[in-house]
């Protein structure tokens, strides 16, 4: 569900920005993270590399690199804003961590940035 908003979102801010007169292109600011464990992946392996993962996550927080971090409601996995620009050092930086280094998690990358349909609030009402 979460995967089709945001690709939707997407979408919507490709056709904005293609369309005579758009607005600037959305600055990336931080990218969306989602980890999942693959379909038979061994959580007993998962539960024992735990400890370790919490542990690195929680230097990543404390060192500024993640800014926010959820768990997924129907299913393991974790949420993460990361502050980082760059989809390559998120990849890096996530695939460094435990769950990462063993291969158990896997993450889809997404860059985000300011809500660009609030550039319409800025416009003076003589300009619409």
């Amino acid at each position: 569900m979460l995967q089709h908003l945001v690709l939707q979102l997407a979408a919507a801010s490709v056709l904005v920005a293609a369309a005579p007169g758009a607005p600037p292109a959305t600055p990336i600011t931080k990218i969306l993270a989602i980890g999942t464990f693959a379909p038979g992946t061994d959580m007993q392996l998962v539960q024992r590399t735990l400890a370790a993962e919490v542990r690195a996550t929680a230097e990543l927080y404390l060192e500024g690199k993640i800014d926010q971090w959820y768990s997924l409601e129907n299913r393991p996995g974790v949420v993460f804003i990361l502050n980082v620009t760059d989809i390559g050092a998120a990849q890096a930086m996530l695939e460094a961590l435990p769950l990462g280094k063993a291969h158990l998690m896997t993450f889809e990358f997404y860059p985000i940035g300011p809500l660009n349909p609030l550039r319409q609030l800025l416009k003076s009402p003589e300009a619409h």
